[in-house]
């Protein structure tokens, strides 16, 4: 069974950066992707980053591109995202999640971390 566990939310003000881990064991499959998601209250969840562990390909979310980079350590099974710029609409909180391909949606994960919160004062 596959077990995510998270860490590194936090409050920040605007313009400030916070990095976001998550450690994976009991993944099975050799190749798998790993990303993170966001809901804030109201609203749906919204995939924000996904890498693939074969090639390290990644893909960023409009919203977030150029401020946020997710990175994955293979010897670590491990997966981070680094959030820099910050902006008060970037308030949620962040779901890490794991499944065999991607793009992850809500769907198609596998398994899903307890969730951060990351809030950002304007």
């Amino acid at each position: 069974q596959v077990q995510l566990v998270e860490s590194g939310g936090g409050s920040v003000q605007a313009g400030g950066s916070l990095r976001l881990s998550c450690a994976a064991s009991g993944l099975t499959y050799s190749r798998y992707c790993m990303g993170w998601f966001r809901q804030a209250p109201g609203k749906e969840r919204e995939r924000v980053a996904g890498i693939y562990s074969d090639n390290g390909s990644t893909h960023h979310a409009t919203s977030v591109e150029g401020r946020f980079t997710i990175s994955l350590d293979n010897a670590k099974n491990t997966v981070y995202l680094q959030m820099n710029s910050l902006k008060p609409e970037d308030t949620a909180t962040y779901y890490c999640a794991a499944g065999r391909w991607c793009p992850l949606s809500p769907e198609t994960a596998d398994a899903w971390g307890q969730g951060t919160l990351v809030t950002v004062a304007s």
